[in-house]
């Protein structure tokens, strides 16, 4: 959606950090999420504290307060005549899980983005719908049950605005000007800020972001919002352009070994810049190897995937592992959190 107009900055760390060593030694974790600072970067308040410590009572309305200031009424109510449709008479907030497991299917580098993200308990007035700005992502309830496909399309699409404004903002003109070559949509009197939603560059962005870098659930329909564009995965250049703008071509360019996201509640992917193109094994603490991780090459890039399965295909739990490729030139450590 169109941003909203404030801002709120935290810090953000995507990259695992690369250890050149044979094993490390580190305390295992327990099977919660992390309640505040998202251990896959982002900082994300859950619905419940989002009411308790962002929400206030006044004159018999609820106002949604952030740190900076910035207040918003609160529906709380789907028989308020600002709800069209009741749906089954509850508001449904998206899910931290689901959340989470959004961010840790992204394929983008986004160590130096910061943001906010709340899931709203009620939505608001002057907006119902979800919306984003810079560092900050508001995730609007349904008036049914959100689907999972539903909140990680709705979210990355979110997280795509939060990328643009701190790696493609407005005032690059050079930077927006290229996106608009290669994206086709240099016609300004048809794409600008005011067009019809679909036509609205930031919009176009943000989809791009979704279904370039989105996980499977966020490309569950295999659509964007534009029907009149080309899809993103065929448009010459796109994907490297939106990469470049991080100042890196992926979180694979390090000639050490990386991994994203990590920590990670579901698959985590690692990457070695040149190297041989042989197996990386994953150990637990006690040295046992736990999962062999066939490479997959490509020019100058080799790439694993591992779905947090041992050798028998059993999930493996929360805990702290150590990974290696097998010629010995990359290791790292690498948190699951359930």
């Amino acid at each position: 959606m169109e941003p909203v107009a404030f801002l709120r900055r935290t810090a953000l760390g995507l990259l695992g950090t690369v250890l050149g060593a044979a094993l490390l030694v580190v305390a295992a974790h327990g099977s919660e999420l992390p309640a505040a600072s998202d251990a896959s970067g982002l900082t994300l308040h859950g619905p419940d504290e989002t009411l308790r410590d962002y929400c206030v009572a006044q004159d018999g309305r609820l106002w949604l307060v952030l740190p900076d200031g910035a207040r918003y009424e609160l529906v709380t109510s789907t028989a308020d005549e600002a709800i069209a449709n009741a749906g089954d008479g509850s508001f449904h907030p998206f899910e931290e899980t689901q959340v989470r497991a959004a961010l840790a299917a992204v394929r983008y580098p986004i160590g130096s983005v910061s943001a906010d993200v709340f899931l709203l308990p009620y939505p608001r007035r002057d907006g119902l719908e979800s919306a984003a700005g810079p560092r900050l992502i508001l995730l609007s309830p349904g008036v049914r049950p959100l689907t999972p496909e539903h909140q990680h399309a709705e979210f990355i699409h979110e997280l795509g605005h939060v990328v643009q404004y701190a790696r493609m903002p407005d005032a690059d003109t050079d930077a927006w000007t290229h996106y608009r070559e290669i994206r086709g949509i240099t016609d300004v009197s048809v794409y600008n800020a005011t067009a019809p939603h679909a036509d609205r560059p930031h919009e176009i962005f943000a989809e791009d972001f979704r279904a370039l870098f989105g996980g499977s659930l966020a490309n569950y329909s295999g659509t964007i919002e534009n029907p009149n564009l080309a899809a993103p995965a065929t448009v010459a250049g796109l994907s490297d352009f939106m990469r470049d703008l991080a100042g890196v071509a992926g979180p694979w360019v390090s000639r050490a070994l990386a991994c994203y996201p990590n920590p990670s509640i579901d698959v985590v992917s690692f990457a070695r810049a040149g190297g041989a193109a042989v197996p990386l094994e994953v150990y637990d603490l006690a040295g046992r190897r736990v999962a062999t991780l066939q490479p997959v090459a490509a020019v100058g890039v080799t790439t694993w995937r591992w779905d947090g399965r041992d050798l028998s295909g059993a999930p493996v739990g929360a805990g702290v592992f150590f990974a290696r490729v097998r010629d010995g030139n990359g290791a790292l450590r690498v948190t699951r959190v359930r």
